[in-house]
């Protein structure tokens, strides 16, 4: 396997001077080549060390987009879009410098259709600030990634979350885009019907694209009636095998449930420490059942007989909202807390997803594997939909634990797909999986994605880098 870490090595293209000065001249305060702006946009929550663009552009409307798009292609310059800058896999590193393209600027709810259950954002708009729109019209968007993230950053990254399990992905909810081409050309290829068999998907061609064919500038995205009753759930368990097989049983005996979390106890203890919870550190999963307060009950009833049997104890419920709000803000600064355990510290994070039959042997065989670690680790994950993650904190000044952690990772993303699993359930390839998606997709299908980034991009100048080699 080739280390991601030499792609940081690449050739970077200068930043032309008259591309820059059209930029300033079009731009003015919002066009900058300063070092702190310029570090920030060139850095995620990656291990990877800070590779900043050349220049930062923000924009604020489509337009925009459109004149930066144009000034880049003809200069033959890298352009990188940025969002929230919470990504995990390099997304946004320039690694062969050039612009990056910040969309937080294009913050604008455009319309709410809630008879139609449909919402049309501009990219910058965060699940957070949509959902604050939604409160009063009985309805919410389900997937929460954990950070704040942008809705153009999710579709561009094909982002899920906790909610996955029973509302799906920003695939399965993301109804229609508007994105600007390698050539400055806007493209719409969405109707607002709920079904169309009308030519080549093309939406579902740029989710999960990762910025590398074209610049997404508006999303529309499914809603849904905000439950009539909700009910969270924590359990601990003495094993990590009976913790995640009470999740396999639920899941195929068609348990609706919304939300199915493990978190191992060194997570637990980390959350506790940081978010001042009293959690007791074991083997835990959080639930969350949602519908009438008929089926909630019959859900939680199911599911508790489920975890007894595998001799869950401590099932305590959460049903008033701030409980519910208090449990759940724990688990989406898990990833931060662990990080505030090991002082200075960065975390190399695993992302497979295999079949619900294979979970159980795939997040064991992990924990076997990372067993041998001398860094801290924790795991924790969506389990409901067969996800999980493995932090390895890692000091990154040292290159003895870049070295090991990187061998872990392949240990883990390797044993996942030898279950038929993936490399990647939710982080996308970034700079950090390229080589897992060359050995998952295969030689074929490789040549089909380079073929289309070539059409796409000729001149191979949107996020440069990611995702595959051109050559």
């Amino acid at each position: 396997m080739n280390s991601p870490y030499a792609m940081l090595d690449a050739i970077r293209r200068p930043l032309p001077q008259t591309l820059s000065e059209a930029l300033k001249q079009s731009f003015s305060e919002r066009f900058t080549t300063a070092q702190a702006v310029r570090d920030h946009h060139g850095k995620d929550e990656s291990p990877f060390p800070t590779t900043p663009p050349d220049a930062v552009v923000f924009a604020q409307s489509t337009d925009e987009v459109v004149d930066v798009v144009k000034l880049c292609a003809q200069h033959q310059t890298p352009l990188i879009a940025f969002g929230a800058g919470s990504s995990l896999e390099g997304h946004l590193l320039a690694v062969q410098g050039g612009v990056s393209l910040d969309l937080s600027g294009m913050n604008q709810i455009i319309a709410i259709h809630a008879e139609d259950l449909t919402a049309t954002v501009q990219a910058g708009v965060t699940r957070k600030q949509l959902n604050e729109a939604l409160k009063t019209t009985g309805l919410f968007f389900p997937i929460d990634p954990g950070a704040d993230a942008s809705l153009g950053g999710m579709a561009a990254t094909r982002a899920s979350g906790t909610n996955a399990v029973r509302y799906g992905t920003m695939r399965e909810n993301v109804l229609g885009l508007t994105v600007v081409t390698a050539e400055g050309k806007v493209i719409k290829p969405f109707n607002r019907a709920k079904k169309s068999s009308a030519g080549y998907d093309l939406t579902r061609l740029f989710i999960g694209s990762e910025g590398t064919l074209g610049i997404i500038t508006e999303v529309t995205v499914k809603l849904y009636p905000v439950p009539e009753a909700m009910s969270a759930a924590v359990v601990n368990f003495p094993t990590l095998d009976a913790a995640v097989n009470t999740v396999i049983q639920t899941i195929q005996m068609g348990v609706p449930i919304a939300r199915s979390e493990y978190l191992c106890p060194y997570t637990i203890k980390a959350i506790n420490a940081h978010s001042h919870t009293t959690l007791r550190e074991a083997h835990t999963l959080f639930f969350e059942f949602h519908g009438s307060n008929a089926s909630v009950m019959e859900q939680a009833e199911t599911v508790q007989q489920l975890a007894r049997d595998f001799g869950g104890e401590d099932f305590e419920w959460a049903t008033r909202p701030e409980d519910r709000s208090r449990l759940w803000n724990a688990r989406h600064n898990a990833y931060f807390a662990l990080l505030q355990s090991r002082p200075g510290s960065k975390g190399l994070s695993t992302d497979t997803c295999v079949p619900i039959s294979r979970l159980a042997d795939s997040i064991t065989g992990a924990r076997a594997i990372l067993d041998r670690s001398t860094m801290p680790v924790g795991i924790l994950g969506h389990v409901g939909d067969g996800n999980f993650h493995c932090a390895i904190l890692i000091d990154p000044n040292n290159p003895q634990e870049i070295e090991e952690s990187e061998r872990l990772n392949d240990e883990i993303v390797k044993l996942a797909q030898s279950m038929e699993g993936t490399c990647t359930g939710e982080h996308g390839i970034g700079l950090h999986k390229i080589d897992y998606l060359e050995y998952e997709a295969g030689e074929d299908a490789m040549a089909i994605m380079r073929s289309i980034k070539r059409a796409m991009d000729p001149g191979n100048i949107l996020n440069p880098g990611k995702i595959f080699r051109m050559s």
